[in-house]
Order: structure tokens, then sequence, then C-alpha cells
């Protein structure tokens, strides 16, 4: 490199080691995960019984917490949103028909949208409605976050963004104690005051109207967390005046995000995941039902790593030098005793049938507590899993570490290597799927933040193949926040209802029933 590529590196925050360590990842790949079967209801994944529910609703309105907070991915415009719009827009500059097209249902339905405006719309043939959604002639959607986008309109004639419906679902599961509810939304620097004009709109009137107080922070995405573009050769990509190409490194650099909160129980949804409000009660009591989960399960692993701990703090401390011998051996006494064994067989055993981690095989007694100990002291998770129809999303899925040991993942199809026949056969036979929709527990038993950049696993990244200014790169994405970045948490899934997936992934998806209030 460059003395100028050097200085470019700097600038960003970026460490050339880091830089030249990502692209070894582009000439050797990642390694494919080794998948021991789905995670299905069978084992894997937790439905709860009526009387399970009922105590976790409980658990969660009563369970005392160091601060509760939403989290909110929300960053980039809604390009993707308007794909179909955009294809039907050249068809319609080209003089042919979209009818029959995305874009063509997308025109004849145009008063169905929050977003109508006749003054923009009534009476515009198919090119003019295209264009003046996606164009600054008009609404500009076409390069508008998600997140201001005019998702519901009410029979009240009440019409809110995404953003918006986030604040109402925030005060309904997200309160603390004092009445507030935190809510963490990431976003592009240059969408700021398009996010805080659509704040201004509806803060003071949902707080008012709800009995809440609204803590909202708007935090970006790391610039020093954009990865290098190669050439497909795997050599630096290079813009036409000779500088180096750099990428946003996908939803995973947002676990540096997360690590910054001080929040003990995180919820994460993202931006586009919301539903109109007489939703909300479904939404509200299933997101209750992952938290009181989420706090169940801390404070039982709470718990066994206290008596863990007892058992280490009745020995001798700092033993010198002369004394070590001595002291390893009372060590493997103690650990060796009849309770104690028994005390390691229950933990094994929670892990096992709870959270489908298998332990390795220990050296010995202390060694086996140790092993144990590490295995609970860890961020937290509970996701939500819905029955598979077809909607996009990563899948769970059980699979074999590197230790020896298994736990519970998310996996993207990308992951899976589709040579490998029992891979494929996982990938066939799994049931459900992940819509985003987590419950974080991010505190160790003494009240101390887990440092969560210590849980990633970075050998889960992602390439894929893009281009710019007409050349075709690889791009490299680092380990999904839901992936790869929380790879090593103590990770439960639990069914929820398909209700309480409503993503807007394309701009027609707003026609559907849980969007039209």
């Amino acid at each position: 490199m460059t003395n100028e590529d050097l200085r470019q590196i700097e600038a960003r925050g970026i460490t050339v080691q880091n830089v030249e360590k990502q692209i070894d990842n582009f000439k050797k790949g990642f390694p494919w995960l080794e998948i021991v079967a789905p995670a299905t209801p069978e084992k894997g994944i937790k439905i709860p019984s009526q009387a399970e529910i009922d105590e976790d609703i409980a658990y969660c309105d009563s369970a005392q917490t160091e601060g509760r907070c939403k989290f909110v991915p929300a960053s980039g415009a809604a390009s993707r949103m308007f794909k179909d719009l955009y294809a039907g827009l050249d068809k319609a500059k080209a003089g042919e028909s979209v009818e029959g097209t995305p874009a063509g249902t997308f025109v004849s339905n145009i008063g169905k949208f929050a977003f109508y405006d006749t003054s923009l719309f009534e009476g515009a043939d198919a090119r003019t409605v295209l264009s003046r959604t996606l164009s600054d002639e008009g609404l500009g959607y076409g390069a508008k976050p998600k997140g201001v986008l005019k998702f519901h309109k009410y029979a009240d004639g009440e019409i809110r963004t995404a953003i918006a419906e986030h604040l109402v679902e925030a005060q309904e599961y997200m309160r603390n104690a004092d009445g507030t509810a935190d809510v963490v939304v990431t976003i592009s620097p240059e969408h700021r005051n398009l996010f805080e004009e659509a704040l201004r709109e509806v803060q003071s009137e949902y707080e008012k109207r709800y009995g809440v107080r609204y803590k909202v922070t708007f935090t970006y995405q790391d610039k020093a967390t954009d990865t290098i573009a190669v050439d497909m050769e795997n050599r630096p990509f290079r813009n036409a005046d000779g500088s180096l190409l750099f990428r946003p490194a996908g939803h995973g650099a947002l676990i540096h995000n997360l690590n910054s909160l001080n929040a003990e129980l995180v919820s994460i949804k993202n931006i586009d995941n919301v539903a109109c409000e007489r939703l909300l009660p479904v939404t509200a009591r299933f997101k209750k039902i992952l938290m009181g989960e989420a706090l169940k399960l801390r404070d039982r692993i709470f718990g066994y790593i206290y008596a863990l701990d007892q058992i280490a703090s009745s020995q001798i401390l700092n033993p010198g030098p002369s004394m070590l011998q001595a002291y390893e051996a009372l060590q493997e006494d103690v650990y060796a005793t009849d309770e104690v064994q028994q005390l390691c067989n229950e933990i094994e055993t929670f892990l096992f049938e709870e959270l489908c981690i298998e332990m390795p095989l220990a050296k010995n007694c202390r060694d086996r507590a140790d092993q144990l100990r590490k295995k609970l002291n860890r961020p937290i998770r509970v996701c939500g899993m819905v029955r598979n129809e077809g909607e996009p999303g990563g899948g769970p899925f059980i699979i074999r570490e590197k230790d020896g040991s298994t736990s519970l993942q998310i996996l993207e199809g990308a992951q899976i290597d589709k040579s490998d026949k029992k891979a494929c056969a996982a990938l066939a036979s799994a049931t459900h799927f992940n819509p985003v929709d987590l419950v974080c527990c991010l505190k160790d038993s003494n009240g101390e933040k887990f440092n969560l950049m210590e849980f990633v696993d970075e050998n889960t990244g992602f390439i894929s193949t893009k281009s710019s200014q007409g050349r075709e790169l690889k791009a490299l994405e680092l380990p999904g926040l839901w992936n790869g970045a929380m790879s090593r948490w103590n990770t439960l899934f639990v069914e929820v209802p398909l209700e309480t997936f409503n993503p807007v992934k394309s701009v027609n998806d707003l026609l559907r029933p849980a969007h039209q209030a």
C-alpha cells in the first residue's frame, strides 16, 4: 500500500493490520459451520405452555433490571423497498405497460397507501405516480430511510411513520420503573434531520396520550467498522482517483452500538417490522414472554454462578509457591466431592436440555467446574422464532463448535455449505426462521456490563459480489448482529406467532392486512 493508502486508512480509524486481515479473509474465505441438526420444537425451540406464558409475563413485569431499552436498527435508505417501482418506472419511460407487475399493483392501489396525496397522485398515469413517489418532485421516498416513511393511516385520519409506531410499541412493553421508555435508533448521519423532524411531530403528543416520557437516542454505525473492497483478484479496489474503496460492513457492525448501551435488558426489532396498533396487544404479549424467558434464564444462570463461586471462595486464597502443589490437590478434592459433582451434573443437564449446549470432555473435576462457569458467564439472548412460511430470514440450527461443544445459532443461507448433503438435509428439514425479534441481557452476575466484542466469532462473515463505477468487486460483511456477532452468547429459541412478524421489505407489503387500519 502507498503512503496515501495508509493515511486514508488511519483517517477512518482503522488499523492496517485489520485491513490486511480483511484482505486475507477475501483470499481464504470463511469456514463452513458444522451443522448438527436444525432447531425444531422437538429439540431447540421452546413452545411455552399456558402456565409458562402466564409466569413469563408476570416475571417480566416484576423482575428487577438495571434499565430497559428498545434497540432499533434503522440505518440506510429505503431504496431496496422500492426496487420494483424503479423497474416499473424504467418500463413506463420506455412506453411499456406496467400492468401485471409489482409496480402495476402499486399504481392500481395507490389510494390505499398512508402516503397517498391527492395533489400528487389523483388522475396521474402510471409513470407519473411512480416518478412522484420516488423522486424529489414528489415524495422523494426512493432516497429516504424507512423510519420516516408514512406506513399506516388510521380511521380517524392519523398517519404514522415507522418510527412513530416503534414509539407506540415501546411505551406498551419497554417502560422503566420511572415511567420512561428508552429507544435507541441506529441511523445514517445524513438522515438525522429527517428522523428528528419525524420525532418532533409525534413525541409530545404520544407522551400525553400514553402517559410516558421518551428518551430517544440516535446512534451511527461507526465508519471504523467499514471494510475494504477488493477486485476479483483480491487486490484492494481503487476508485477512479486511486483511493481505496471502503463499504459499510452490514448490520454486524452494530454490535459496537449495542456494546455502548448501559441498559441490562434490551429488545431488538428492525425498523420495518411494525404493524397497526390493533395488533399491539399480541405483539406486546409475546414480547413480554420473550423478556420473561430471558429474565428467568438470567436468574437461573446467576444462581448457578453463585453456587460455583461459593465453592471457589471456600478454598485457600493466594497460595505461595511452596503451597501450590498442596493447594491444587485441595482444589481437586473439593471439586471431586459428591455435592459439587451433583451441582455440575445439574448445570450440564440444564445447559443441554434448555440451551442445547453439549459440553466437551473435561480434564478433571476442577476443569469441569471452570468450563461450566465460563459457559454460563455470557450475555443472554432469547430469540423469537416463527413457523417457516417462505418469508426471508435466518434459520435456527444446532451447530458444533471448535472445542467440541454444541450451541444454538441463527444461520443465513450463505453460511451453509450447499455441497454438504448433511447441511442441506438440515436446511430442508428446518421448521422455523428468525424474524429479528430478540431480547438480550447484557450484564453479568455482578451487575457489570459484558464486553460484547469478546463474544463475536470473527470467522462467520460474508463475502458478496457487488459493483462500483461499472466494475465488479467483492464486498465483506462483518459477522451478522444476530449471527456471528452473538455467536458465543447463551441462546434460547422461543416460538412466537406469525402475527408478530410484519416486515415491509417491499412497498407493496404495506397492502397486507397488518398495515391496513
